[in-house]
């Protein structure tokens, strides 16, 4: 008995199809991926945190070379087509796609990448201080870190969850 060998390669979905997609090709038996990024933002004076993929308009799908004709992927709805070389579909190395999926909780949302420690310099990725560098004070059991931010010359102290937060360079 030979062993199936999946296959995974990337494909572009239409305009807001990912969910369109997603479905249509899981319903044909085909496995995908879709990373995701929660996005903090201040709207009408509220933080709003919301879903975006990782990679805009692109997701990745699996499939077994031999028993499945790749350009069904193709003729899918919400699809618009699969990335090609040589006329080929671009295959992505499966590590890569497993250490992907080892980063994202079961929802598919990326997890935050690094653990902070007391005095480690940061930025804030998203919120109402998007942009602006901090010194990493404290962090407690749930991960959420305290930030001494400088504002008008004077450090204000500022709770915010790790996944907002990134490595200054």
């Amino acid at each position: 008995m030979s062993k199936i060998i999946k296959l995974w390669t990337i494909l572009q979905f239409k305009p807001n199809a990912h969910q369109l997609a997603e479905r249509n090709l899981n319903q044909q038996g085909f496995e995908t991926f879709l990373p995701f990024q929660e996005i903090t933002q201040y709207k009408k004076q509220k933080l709003i945190s919301t879903k975006r993929p990782l990679f805009p308009g692109y997701m990745f799908v699996a499939f077994e070379k031999e028993t499945i004709k790749w350009h069904k992927i193709n003729c899918t709805y919400g699809v618009s087509k699969i990335l090609t070389f040589n006329n080929e579909p671009y295959i992505i190395p499966e590590v890569l796609i497993f250490n992907m999926m080892a980063q994202c909780n079961q929802a598919g949302v990326l997890l935050p990448q690094k653990i902070f420690s007391k005095h480690d310099k940061v930025r804030l990725v998203s919120g109402p201080f998007d942009n602006f560098l901090a010194t990493v004070e404290s962090i407690d059991k749930n991960q959420r870190v305290w930030v001494l931010i400088d504002l008008m010359s004077q450090s204000t102290r500022v709770l915010v969850n790790a996944e907002k937060l990134q490595y200054t360079s």
